[in-house]
C-alpha cells in the first residue's frame, strides 16, 4: 500500500511536459516579488508608519494601528497570495493537483482553468497599472493631502514594481499555454 501510494503521489506532483524554460521561471518568480513592495508599505502604515497623508485623510497615521489596518493587511495578503499563483504556472501543483488537496487531488489541472484566470488578471494588471502610470499617479500625487517629499518618494518606489505584474504573468501564461498545449496534457 505504501508503495503505491509513494507511486501515486510521485505521479500527481512530478511535471508532465517539457522543462519550464529558466527565462520563464525568473519572469513567474519576478512577478510575485512585484507586489512585495506595496504589500510591505501597506502593512507599514497598518502599524502606525507615517505614510505622509494630510490629518483626516482615510491613510493618516493617527488612523492606525487600528480597525482599518485590518483592510490594509488583508489588501496586502490577498494581493501577495494572487501573484503567488503565478507559481503554479511553473510548478507541478499547477499542472497535476497535489495529491493531498482532498476531492481534486492527483487530476491534472485543465489547462484553460489555468490559462483563463491568469490571461484576465495579467490583462485587466496591466490596465490599471498603465493608467495609473500615464497620469492618474501623477494626479493623486498632485493633490494637496497626499504625501510630499520623501514620504512621496518612498510610496512611489514602493508602487512601481507593480508595472511589471501583468506583463510577466502575460509571458508566463502564454508560455504555460503553449508547454501545456505541445504535451497534450
Amino acid at each position: 500500500m505504501s508503495h503505491t501510494m509513494t507511486a501515486r503521489s510521485q505521479s500527481a506532483t512530478e511535471p508532465q511536459g517539457p522543462a519550464v524554460p529558466r527565462s520563464i521561471r525568473w519572469a513567474a518568480h519576478a512577478a510575485a516579488w512585484s507586489l512585495l513592495p506595496s504589500g510591505l508599505w501597506r502593512c507599514a502604515i497598518a502599524f502606525g508608519m507615517p505614510s505622509g497623508f494630510s490629518e483626516g485623510t482615510p491613510l493618516h497615521e493617527s488612523n492606525f494601528p487600528g480597525w482599518t489596518s485590518l483592510n490594509l493587511i488583508a489588501l496586502s495578503v490577498f494581493a501577495e497570495c494572487l501573484g503567488l499563483l503565478t507559481l503554479g504556472l511553473v510548478q507541478p501543483w499547477g499542472e497535476r493537483v497535489p495529491p493531498w488537496v482532498p476531492l481534486l487531488g492527483g487530476r491534472k489541472v485543465p489547462v484553460l482553468a489555468a490559462v483563463v484566470p491568469a490571461a484576465l488578471g495579467a490583462a485587466a494588471v496591466t490596465a490599471i497599472t498603465s493608467m495609473a502610470a500615464c497620469g492618474g499617479w501623477s494626479g493623486e500625487m498632485a493633490a494637496d493631502d497626499a504625501p510630499k517629499g520623501g514620504s512621496a518618494w518612498l510610496m512611489t518606489a514602493c508602487y512601481v514594481p507593480l508595472l511589471a505584474w501583468g506583463p510577466l504573468l502575460a509571458v508566463v501564461t502564454v508560455a504555460y499555454y503553449r508547454r501545456r498545449r505541445a504535451t497534450g496534457s
